[in-house]
């Protein structure tokens, strides 16, 4: 028989205690959201009240405020959301009975959980939910800008190669007809790219300054990640197709979308 090493032994005490706490944590939060139902926290938020700053410009804490609700706001919508999967299968027969109406309630309530997950994160931590929600949304608006520059690079760069490759054409044939219809193709080509150009807009100031701020935190296309990450059936599918989506962007900005 194999021996356990202590390291082995050390290492699957912490898995064990940190899977116990996780047990422990989830019953915490279950229990939190039987006390305190989605009218109660809506009621709550109701009272908060915040002026956002003119310039649209976050703070430092206050991007460390979104991340530790962003974290705690997981949490909770795991149970919510196996709350909810639970009272599903359990309305599956199709039983038309008091219980069968009454999980259908549950469900609806899960459900409320689910989609209130982040402000009772915010609560629970003790921020203003008024500034929490302009946080978040500035904190997306910069995630965005990110995705959208990043897309309109990787278009651009498309564009440039396909003209290009065209003019290459162009130069090199010596065929009359080809070189006509070339030279229209080439027009239209060059026709596309300005109108793409001019239809780029300048980004919101306020949005770039919050993109670089977060980007001290984390990579800017995260926040658009962990947002959808809360509706991903198995965890950790919409990070890998977000890195992937990512790489495939950068590498057609490079000029290498079609190499390797």
């Amino acid at each position: 028989m194999r021996r356990i090493t202590p390291v082995l032994l050390t290492a699957l005490v912490a898995l064990s205690a940190c899977k116990a706490k996780e047990v422990v944590d989830n019953a915490q939060i279950a229990e939190n959201l039987k006390d305190k139902g989605t009218m109660e926290l809506m009621n709550e938020v109701s009272e908060d009240e915040y002026e956002a700053p003119a310039d649209g410009k976050l703070t430092d804490s206050q991007i460390q405020m979104y991340l530790k609700v962003r974290d705690k706001e997981k949490a909770i919508a795991q149970v919510a959301k196996n709350e909810l999967q639970q009272n599903a299968r359990r309305n599956e027969s199709g039983e038309k009975s008091v219980a069968s109406a009454l999980d259908g309630l549950k469900g609806l309530g899960s459900a409320a959980d689910l989609l209130t997950a982040d402000l009772r994160a915010a609560k629970e931590l003790g921020f203003n939910s008024q500034e929490y929600m302009w946080v978040k949304t500035q904190v997306l608006s910069a995630s965005g800008l990110e995705m959208q520059e990043k897309s309109q690079k990787a278009l651009n760069q498309i564009m440039d190669q396909s003209y290009q490759e065209l003019k290459k054409q162009h130069d090199q044939t010596t065929d009359a007809a080809a070189k006509t219809a070339l030279a229209s193709m080439l027009a239209d080509s060059e026709k596309s790219r300005k109108e793409l150009a001019s239809s780029q807009e300048q980004p919101d100031p306020a949005a770039v300054y919050n993109r670089e701020l977060l980007k001290k935190y984390e990579n800017a296309l995260n926040a658009i990640a962990q947002e959808l990450a809360k509706w991903e059936d198995k965890p950790g599918d919409v990070q890998k197709s977000m890195d992937e989506y990512q790489q495939n962007l950068d590498k057609a900005a490079s000029g290498n979308a079609n190499n390797g």
